[in-house]
């Protein structure tokens, strides 16, 4: 790494539109009393992305002269954030971890070596580490390592006069305090609370007067994209996350499924283009190179049975050369077609809804787009490439039956491209793998394959052994 500048890495979408003053604040010869004014002029995030254009001592002295809770909010804004929690001396690492979220809190430790951890856990207090091994105790694609523990819980034999009382006692600790959930002795979830039903009740009214019993709820273990439609169907703050028990462990928030829905649609985004994981400015060349290789070695050997295919269909390239000048016209649109119809497919699926039915439909649809498309483009193509041959000097007849050609095999590959795009998604689904895992490569490649039958099938029967060109 750079010895001058921390993180050598810096892009325009990080830096904040008042990067350049906070930078000269943090350069100047303030003392730490007014540069800690100064800076607390700005928000969390503005300062967060002008950590990139900052030397290690500069970071240093920025920290110095913040508070533990200000810091923590810097670094949940910040990339590559544990670079940073390294600069922080050992208590300020522990005061730190305190005012963060569990779960960012959890992803930090994460990324922290093993003794270093332990170290931090070993000086938190009890109810904190206690937290986060809560939530370092579920997978990374479960719903539970998503949750906060950020909320308020009151008893359900409370009255209204009781309940003021708990919400005023915890919120010095849990500022999530728009939905109270209520609990039995056990900690078992009963329902939850408006904090503005809360304020105009009458104190003495018993809770389960104003306890919305049918509230919304998640379980700890439910796989995070099963639980993306959900969180989205609901308009609530927050969700509750409970454990196999029905107790109640934490909460999502809306900001909180902001962040997983963004998450999951990186990692979908990642997935069409061939990669297993996300990749950044900053990752060594040859990581990435690692990623990359398996996906494009599966790709080539597919590759090569397209080729092959091509190859068994030799002889008719050499009767009529130039039908090969259309092949990567077919190839093209073929892929086109089945990437479209691919990511419609996606989309529906993140519906955990759907049923046969719908399945059913959604396929017959893309199959009549397919073929509808591609009749409107093969005649496109008839008209074009007929004329076009025309003008290079062949025959009429013979410019036209290869154009018609090419149009009719045109809306066959575009019809089946449709089916493929839709059916293998489906499929991937139905056997429990991640449907993006039939990335745009993948179809485009099979599509090529489906593209390369249907046009030289057809150039065989059509031109050669019904219309007899050679």
């Amino acid at each position: 790494m750079n010895k001058n500048i921390f993180i050598p890495v810096t892009t325009n979408a990080s830096i904040s539109e008042f990067a350049s003053e906070i930078i000269s604040i943090i350069r100047s010869n303030l003392t730490p009393g007014k540069l800690r004014e100064a800076i607390g002029e700005y928000h969390e995030k503005d300062i967060a992305a002008t950590l990139t254009s900052l030397t290690k001592e500069e970071c240093q002295r920025l920290f110095r002269i913040m508070q533990p809770e200000n810091i923590a909010n810097v670094l949940e804004y910040a990339e590559h954030n544990d670079s940073y929690f390294e600069l922080l001396g050992i208590n300020q690492k522990t005061e730190v971890l305190f005012f963060m979220e569990t779960s960012s809190a959890v992803e930090l430790l994460q990324n922290l070596s093993k003794e270093n951890r332990t170290t931090l856990l070993d000086l938190m207090r009890p109810d904190i580490r206690a937290e986060i091994k809560l939530i370092s105790s579920f997978d990374e694609d479960e719903i539970g390592s998503k949750m906060s523990t950020n909320f308020i819980a009151v008893s359900n034999n409370s009255t209204v006069k009781v309940a003021m009382s708990e919400l005023i006692c915890q919120a010095a600790e849990n500022d999530n305090i728009s939905t109270l959930y209520v609990v039995d002795e056990n900690k078992t979830f009963c329902g939850a609370i408006d904090l503005k039903d809360l304020i105009i009740a009458r104190e003495n009214t018993p809770l389960s007067d104003i306890t919305t019993l049918s509230y919304p709820y998640l379980y700890a273990k439910m796989e995070i994209q099963d639980c993306i439609p959900f969180l989205r169907d609901y308009s609530e703050n927050s969700i509750p996350v409970l454990d196999d028990e029905n107790k109640l462990l934490g909460i999502v928030t809306s900001h909180d499924f902001i962040e997983i829905l963004g998450e999951e649609l990186n990692e979908d985004y990642v997935k069409l283009g061939g990669l297993p994981s996300e990749e950044d400015l900053a990752e060594p060349i040859f990581l990435s190179i690692k990623k990359r290789i398996p996906w494009l070695s599966i790709l080539l050997v597919l590759g090569l049975g397209v080729s092959a295919t091509v190859g068994l269909f030799e002889s008719i390239v050499a009767q009529i050369p130039i039908i090969m000048c259309f092949q990567s016209l077919i190839l093209g649109m073929a892929g086109n077609v089945g990437t479209q119809s691919l990511a419609v497919a996606i989309r529906v699926l993140m519906d955990v809804q759907i049923d046969h039915k719908q399945k059913a439909m959604l396929v017959w649809k893309e199959v009549r787009i397919g073929f509808l498309n591609g009749l409107i483009l093969g005649v496109l193509s008839f008209v074009a490439i007929g004329g076009y041959l025309c003008i290079k000097g062949n025959a009429p007849y013979f410019s036209f039956a290869v154009a018609g050609c090419l149009g009719i095999a045109m809306n066959l590959a575009m019809m089946i491209s449709s089916l493929s795009g839709t059916v293998i998604p489906i499929f991937l689904k139905k056997i429990g793998v991640d449907p993006a895992v039939a990335s745009g490569p993948l179809i485009t490649t099979i599509n090529d394959l489906v593209a390369v039958v249907s046009y030289y099938g057809l150039s065989w029967l059509i031109l050669l052994n019904i219309m007899h060109i050679a």
